[in-house]
């Protein structure tokens, strides 16, 4: 009965009716088979990282006077731990997800301030972990997990009362919160990177949502003075821009990291040298297991390898846009968005870094570099991708009699296009 009377004269569901269905009519999509080949291309990666971490293990050994086998077990562990979170993330229901948003935001805040508190390591002197013996975990990957569910949520609360673009009612708590995590992540735990990353997962989720483009260009723009602002006062962030700009100046001081990544990428050659191979692992390149692990791949594989890994990420990319688009409400194409825009652009800096069309940041490789915490709350956040998977519908009729309307049709259909059908297909 239910589609009939969505589909009455005059009653086409296009964007402003969607807003207004009730929310428990966006909870009875039929369940299909959830897309598997997101498992795949994530299996994949994996064990690609876990090759690379596992060849060079007895150069990091060497190093940093560790057991050979320290960081393939350790590795294991957070692939063993993800993959838990990925299966609870995809059978606990959205619904439930939506409620928690929350307490998860307290625990990150909790985290967040744990690691403030905490006494910083000598080799790695910034409040970014929080370390309980052998026990360590970075507090911004748990944030970033907590900003993805409140944001959805907020935006699609907004959209479902029809005040989306209502700019001051969402730019309230949305300044609010991005000056808190700003003081927090680029500046007490001096984490640039991470605090790029969430900049693009906040931009992503707003256009998607169908914030004017005006207003969305105007908050860029200011986002876009405070990060050059905070690399003109910081002595080492102006260092990494002018090394940037400059990569061979200086490669025996600020560059030297950028210089060793560009030796490892181009002696892999076409065809690399080899698993069992590797120079710049043993103490030339820092970070060789962590943000420099693409410069380390290309060195034992290549070109050729480096074409391939780039590949699987693009599937896996493809994979997520794809179940955007099908999305059966706002909630979850928020959150689809949201992980594609945070693996993406994590991806492009660490990538773009390491071959020199990037400044460097301490930005890990998803699913290849070495770190626990990563590799749980992407595989969690994967979790949800695939969960949503499971419940999408084809609706083409979405939009059509709204053709025309100007600017607010446009930012509607940013949210809707090629959207699946969110009501059941019978009665």
């Amino acid at each position: 009965m239910l589609p009939k009377l969505l589909t009455l004269k005059g009653t086409n569901p296009g964007p402003s009716n969607i807003s207004r269905v009730p929310e428990q009519i966006l909870q009875l999509g039929r369940r299909h088979r959830p897309d598997y080949w997101l498992v795949v291309f994530c299996i994949v990666l994996l064990l690609i990282g876990l090759v690379v971490i596992f060849s060079i293990s007895p150069a990091m050994s060497e190093v940093y006077h560790v057991s050979s086998n320290y960081y393939v077990l350790k590795q294991l562990l957070a692939i063993v731990l993800g993959l838990i979170a990925f299966v609870i993330a995809a059978k606990v229901p959205l619904g439930t997800w939506r409620r928690l948003v929350t307490p998860i935001l307290v625990i990150a805040a909790i985290a967040t301030l744990l690691a403030i508190a905490m006494p910083v390591n000598p080799n790695y002197p910034a409040h970014r972990w929080v370390r309980l013996g052998d026990f360590s975990f970075e507090s911004v990957e748990i944030l970033k997990f907590a900003l993805l569910l409140w944001l959805a949520k907020t935006l699609a609360e907004r959209i479902q009362d029809g005040t989306i673009k209502n700019v001051k009612l969402i730019l309230k708590p949305l300044i609010i919160g991005f000056v808190i995590i700003g003081v927090v992540v680029a500046g007490i735990q001096s984490d640039l990177g991470s605090m790029g990353v969430i900049v693009v997962i906040i931009g992503a989720m707003l256009f998607i949502a169908g914030m004017p483009l005006k207003k969305l260009s105007l908050i860029i723009g200011i986002i876009a003075i405070g990060l050059l602002l905070s690399v003109a006062v910081i002595p080492y962030r102006r260092d990494r821009l002018l090394t940037f700009l400059h990569p061979s100046a200086n490669c025996q001081g600020s560059g030297y990291q950028a210089c060793q990544a560009l030796i490892g990428v181009g002696s892999g050659g076409m065809v690399g040298l080899g698993v069992g191979s590797s120079v710049q692992a043993y103490g030339y390149l820092p970070e060789a297991v962590n943000d420099s692990i693409f410069a380390i791949y290309a060195e034992k594989f290549g070109f050729v390898g480096a074409i391939i890994l780039v590949a699987l990420f693009v599937g896996l990319f493809s994979r997520i846009k794809n179940i955007a688009e099908r999305a059966p409400d706002d909630f979850s194409r928020l959150i689809v968005v949201g992980v594609l825009s945070w693996l993406s652009i994590q991806t492009l800096i660490n990538i773009g870094a390491m071959i020199g069309l990037l400044p460097l940041k301490g930005i890990t490789l998803p699913f290849i570099s070495y770190g626990g915490t990563s590799i749980v709350f992407v595989l969690a956040a994967l979790g949800l991708v695939f969960q949503i998977s499971a419940y999408t519908k084809h609706l083409s009729t979405i939009g059509q009699g709204n053709r025309g309307v100007g600017n607010d049709y446009n930012s509607d259909r940013r949210r809707v296009r090629g959207a699946y059908h969110p009501y059941p297909s019978g009665s």
